[in-house]
């Protein structure tokens, strides 16, 4: 069953306070009534998975979440050494976990090309260990492929970006092969949807 969802142009706002320190603040407040948006459920069609590391996963879930075709979507911690990490532990930048989102689509309507694209347009991939305010391996850009050719549409792309002229410093983008994903705890998920807003820093 195809979800439409509304995007709304409020960024949100925390002065002087960086992802984590804005996320460990926002850890204490009243838990949500409502449930998300959009958890997984059964569909007809087969759906294929998809993961993306783009700084604060908050955002980046959002904006994957506008894409229609994409059927589900969570955001966890993935790429670490740690078992089970917490965002207190991935939030130390010692346990080499990325924040990142996992996407379920459908192929019939939405490419992982196109999904790529999406991934390159709403961040900086040439920044190292940043995006924005929020520095630290965690919000590393980094494409995690779950198939062979994932990984070579992965690359492609991302020659094609280096060689397109848009950005005079190198993609810093990792492609790497998908590892145990982590998900991240309730509060995160659709973290933005649940407040009205539509982007962090995407």
């Amino acid at each position: 069953m195809q979800r439409i969802f509304a995007l709304f142009s409020v960024v949100l706002v925390a002065a002087g306070l960086t992802g984590c320190q804005q996320r460990t603040l926002a850890q204490t407040a009243k838990a949500e009534s409502n449930q998300p948006v959009n958890e997984k459920e059964e569909y007809a069609v087969t759906t294929e998975t998809a993961t993306f590391a783009a700084g604060c996963f908050w955002g980046v879930e959002a904006t994957f979440r506008q894409i229609k075709g994409v059927k589900a979507t969570a955001v966890g911690y993935t790429g670490g050494k740690l078992a089970h990490p917490t965002y207190e532990d991935v939030c130390t930048d010692r346990t080499g976990h990325a924040e990142a989102v996992e996407v379920q689509y459908d192929p019939q309507e939405v490419s992982y090309d196109q999904l790529l694209q999406v991934f390159w347009e709403n961040h900086d991939p040439t920044t190292v260990n940043r995006q924005g305010p929020d520095v630290g391996t965690q919000y590393r850009s980094a494409i995690f492929y779950h198939t062979p050719e994932q990984k070579a549409a992965a690359e492609a792309s991302k020659r094609q970006l280096a060689t397109s002229g848009k950005y005079s410093r190198q993609i810093a983008t990792q492609i790497v092969p998908a590892t145990t994903f982590w998900k991240a705890e309730d509060y995160h998920q659709q973290y933005l949807e649940k407040r009205g807003l539509s982007t962090c820093h995407m």
